[in-house]
């Protein structure tokens, strides 16, 4: 033990040395500026240092120029913006915020200069990107990418409607930036650039990062964004990011590897309908891991693709080795700890994804509520409880409407679902009908467990047995006011399952006797719209399209003022995009039904939970990062 605490102690002591010689070879602070060379090479540095976990380090490195060198001042205002979304606390978000405008003014400083005949002729003339000096094509890029933090910071300072419209303008700003950056690069005569490689993945990276972000968005906030002047194509934005990633060399390009896996492993997931390109992001993301083999970020996103791929114990491993790999920044173990939780409920170990579940509560700041809720939903899933174990699951359901809170002037849509539930846990004579698995659905977990025909038919068993339960017991519906949405839940979810498993006729079924229900519901109406989406998914599987679209118009004209609706909203643009394709795909084309899993007669693509972003839902986009 002693000798491993010597040996962390010298790699420490190495690493400042290092970090000391790197310092002493800059240019004397009374110079006033470092050159952009320099600049670069110093900021590729500190990445290198943040991945390898040396979070401290990095931001020690960047802080002493940070307001003399724009990529100083860049790095350093985005560990601490990275720092503040992780803990959330109102503090570090401060001086985040005080940080990243003294990155703007150090920036803009470095832009190009333009008199005001020059900007009332600009939009007469074509300008001529060749007048820019190296520099001043730089400072251009890290402008845009202060405005896109300062933004994002705004967003989640102040709870008015003031920060938001501030917020807004600032992402305006900087897009149209990141527009005039990428003329630039198609337009600027380059032979004397010596860091084009750089300029060309930041480029890559924005107007990848923006496309891509803008076409996940529903049709009537597309619309909305169109008129002031944003788009988004999806194509164009993977495009770009693979783009910016293939050079390996740009110092934004593992940036750009990180945001092609996250889309492809987090955010078809999260927002769309699992059909992200997997073998693509592990391909990418395998020269990120050869160059930082022990990075915590690197090692998160290998588990999650390991867990996307159905291979929950090798996923459980890898998340593990990333919260070993580090302590010094104890939120990106959060991260882990969501992930973790999900394995473990997607193996049925309920008492194991609890305890990851009261470890978020007791560390991480973003939902008590939402953790208490989980919690106390894995316990009622356990065999043989005790009565002090039923008396802790009262207490924690008890617990989850004190814990509700209020982020940017709204509440979380998860945590009104929550509440309501813990409500109805104590209304029905405390007990609620498979919580544990009805969260796996709403947090978009079966497309994953779809992967893993085994843990699949885990879950089928004991949804059927309480389905066969609550069927037994009919001749109490008459009494018990909340039967018939327990027993449309058990049915919803027997569905779910046997479309993962190729069951279609049967999954159809339970998705029909479940719309059939819609006027005996007491509470769960989110079940009647869900439902219709599944027949849509359904039908778009099997290229029954007039009926696909049929079911969606239904869903998204005919239902409102539900739980998690905007998130059913996401998945209805999802589907009209698969639609779409599908319906204008060639003949030579695969086939929709040929897309099926290994074990699986029809593609077990996921049809649960998105992300919301709408007006209720907007304050809840940190969700994406779990």
């Amino acid at each position: 033990m002693a000798t491993k605490m010597a040996a962390k102690k010298l790699t420490r002591e190495n690493e400042i040395e290092d970090f000391q010689d790197a310092l002493d070879g800059l240019p004397s602070s009374s110079t006033g500026r470092l050159d952009l060379e320099t600049s670069i090479r110093e900021s590729d540095l500190a990445l290198n240092l943040f991945f390898n976990n040396k979070f401290t380090l990095a931001k020690e490195h960047m802080q002493p120029w940070a307001d003399r060198s724009m990529y100083h001042a860049l790095g350093y205002g985005t560990i601490l913006y990275i720092q503040a979304v992780m803990t959330f606390d109102m503090a570090d978000i401060e001086i985040a915020i005080e940080a990243i405008k003294k990155s703007v003014i150090v920036c803009n400083k470095f832009r190009k200069k333009s008199s005001i005949m020059s900007s009332l002729t600009k939009f007469a003339m074509k300008v001529d990107y060749n007048d820019f000096s190296e520099e001043e094509i730089h400072a251009e890029l890290c402008y845009a990418e202060c405005l896109l933090i300062r933004a994002f910071l705004t967003f989640i300072q102040d709870e008015n409607l003031i920060s938001f419209v501030k917020g807004g303008l600032k992402i305006r700003e900087c897009y149209k930036i990141y527009k005039d950056c990428h003329k630039i690069l198609e337009n600027r005569k380059s032979a004397t650039d010596t860091h084009r490689v750089h300029f060309e993945s930041g480029v890559c990276m924005g107007i990848g990062a923006f496309n891509l972000m803008i076409s996940l968005l529903p049709s009537k906030i597309m619309k909305l964004l169109e008129f002031v002047g944003f788009s988004g194509k999806k194509a164009l934005g993977l495009t770009e990011l693979h783009r910016g990633c293939e050079s390996r060399v740009g110092l934004r390009s593992k940036l750009c590897a990180i945001m092609l896996v996250a889309y492809h492993s987090l955010i078809t997931y999260i927002l769309g309908l699992g059909d992200g390109d997997i073998d693509l992001a592990t391909e990418v993301l395998s020269p990120c891991l050869k160059d930082h083999p022990k990075g915590a970020l690197f090692l998160f996103f290998s588990g999650r693709l390991e867990e996307v791929k159905g291979h929950i114990d090798d996923a459980i491993n890898r998340f593990e080795e990333s919260i070993d790999s580090q302590s010094e920044w104890r939120q990106f173990h959060h991260l882990c700890y969501w992930e973790l939780m999900w394995c473990h409920c997607f193996k049925s170990d309920w008492l194991m994804a609890m305890k990851y579940a009261e470890k978020l509560c007791k560390e991480s700041r973003w939902s008590k509520a939402t953790y208490t809720y989980q919690k106390a939903s894995f316990l009622v899933m356990c065999s043989d409880q005790t009565e002090d174990t039923k008396k802790h699951i009262d207490y924690l359901f008890a617990d989850v409407p004190r814990l509700k809170q209020r982020i940017a002037g709204k509440s979380l849509p998860f945590e009104k679902f929550a509440v309501a539930k813990s409500q109805r846990y104590f209304q029905q004579g405390n007990t609620l009908i498979l919580p544990a698995l009805e969260l796996i659905y709403v947090w978009n977990g079966y497309n994953i467990v779809g992967k893993n025909q085994e843990l699949l038919e885990k879950m089928l068993v004991v949804i059927e047995a309480t389905v066969t339960d609550i069927a037994s017991k009919k001749d109490l519906a008459a009494t018990d006011k909340f039967y018939y949405d327990n027993y449309s839940l058990a049915l919803l979810l027997k569905g779910v399952c046997q479309r993962h498993r190729g069951q279609l006729f049967q999954a159809e079924q339970c998705f029909i006797e479940v719309v059939a229900n819609e006027k005996k519901l007491h509470s769960d109406h989110y079940l009647v719209p869900y439902s219709i989406v599944e027949l849509a998914i359904l039908y778009l599987y099997q290229e029954r399209f007039d009926e696909t679209k049929k079911q969606l118009d239904l869903a998204k004209k005919q239902y409102k003022s539900y739980y998690l609706e905007n998130r059913l909203h996401f998945r209805i643009h999802a589907i009209r995009l698969q639609l779409k394709t599908a319906m204008n795909s060639d003949s030579d084309n695969q086939s929709l039904t040929e897309l099926a899993a290994p074990d699986a007669k029809v593609s077990p693509l996921a049809s649960e939970e998105t992300l919301s972003w709408g007006e209720e839902d907007f304050v809840d986009a940190r969700d994406a990062t779990k």
